[in-house]
């Protein structure tokens, strides 16, 4: 290691486990493939030798096949109380910097406190890039030992009646993440501290706060395993964003501002929905239904030949509009997007996350 060094990072995890399994997580092959990585990633190879001079080797693997292995050697090995091993990364074009690693554990109530030093970086930006990728990868850690697995870690705040709140929940549900959801209403202090406009939803997956629906999304399905929520290929990627940001920009101030919202939150005289306001909005409604209905075609997915974040955006607010007083004229006059959104209530990600009227 270099002695001069002196940047390092600290990093405090609470484990459902006692100690010994915590312990055994570090130095055995198996278990280190199950966590030792960050997000998005998986170990392909790992090996250990837990032992005063013994050696380890981790090898981490990225969607697109490219590896990255470290390797180090054990230099104190106090089963199960405290691990301190080297850190270097191996191949051309990785930091050649050997660097510390000193990991305690202590038992309380049947859980393990963990600390974890690393120490030794020859700057703050290596030290960062350290911090973020050991941070997530004890996310997976928690999660190995918790019943609540994903859920121990991911969190969604918003109110579950907003469409967008409920794109995420579908996106989540359609990837098979277990998460808790946070009530919160835009501009409360649990919002605020994670968005800085105060708007819904909110995302927090550990240490790492995210903000806005499709930026949400896009980090859970490069994050986490299971079904994709992009297309396959270009083509129909480029047609999923294109549906996405159209959602965003044109349909959601008509379909919800100005229509959806004047039934939920009237703002007429003496309290009653402002009748313009309505009759304009469902002029456009009725025009953005029918651009989707083409779209649809034949088809149940507006991108590609499966579920896709298009289909995400649009089911819920088509959901909304379905129940208002003029929704059975605008979903007969649009059988394309009827029958698509028919297709959509069948999915589970759809049903689970129906909001309480």
């Amino acid at each position: 290691m270099n002695k001069a060094a002196t940047f390092e990072l600290t990093l405090d995890r609470t484990i459902r486990a006692p100690r010994e399994k915590v312990f055994d997580a570090f130095v055995t092959p198996e278990l280190m493939k199950a966590w030792m990585c960050p997000r998005g990633m998986r170990v392909a190879e790992a090996s250990a030798d837990p032992r005063p001079g013994g050696r380890f080797s981790v090898t981490m693997q990225a969607r697109d096949g490219e590896r990255f292995t470290a390797a180090g050697v054990y230099q104190e090995v106090t089963r199960p109380k405290r691990l301190v091993y080297t850190w270097q990364w191996q191949g051309e074009g990785m930091p050649n910097v050997e660097t510390l690693i000193t990991v305690s554990f202590e038992e309380r109530d049947g859980l393990t406190e963990l600390r974890m030093t690393h120490s030794g970086f020859p700057d703050a930006a290596l030290r960062d890039s350290h911090n973020q990728g050991w941070n997530s990868s004890l996310n997976n850690l928690v999660e190995n030992f918790d019943d609540r697995g994903t859920a121990a870690n991911v969190a969604l705040l918003g109110d579950p009646r907003s469409t967008y709140v409920r794109t995420v929940r579908m996106g989540l549900a359609e990837k098979g993440i277990k998460y808790t959801l946070q009530k919160a209403m835009p501009q409360t202090p649990e919002i605020l501290a994670i968005h800085p406009w105060g708007k819904m939803p909110a995302f927090r997956d550990g240490d790492l706060q995210v903000f806005e629906t499709s930026a949400i999304l896009r980090y859970v399905d490069e994050a986490f395993p299971g079904p994709s929520l992009l297309p396959g290929n270009i083509r129909d990627r480029a047609r999923c964003e294109q549906w996405v940001s159209a959602i965003n920009a044109y349909c959601y101030d008509a379909m919800v501002r100005r229509y959806l919202l004047q039934y939920v939150l009237p703002k007429g005289a003496d309290g009653k929905p402002d009748r313009g306001v309505i009759d304009s909005a469902l002029k456009d409604v009725a025009k953005q239904l029918a651009i989707f209905d083409a779209a649809y075609g034949e088809r149940n997915f507006l991108a590609g030949a499966n579920v896709s974040l298009a289909d995400l955006f649009l089911a819920p607010i088509v959901a909304y509009i379905e129940g208002m007083p003029e929704g059975k004229d605008l979903m007969q006059a649009a059988p394309n997007v009827a029958r698509a959104q028919a297709a959509m209530r069948e999915r589970a990600s759809f049903r689970d996350t129906e909001p309480a009227r």
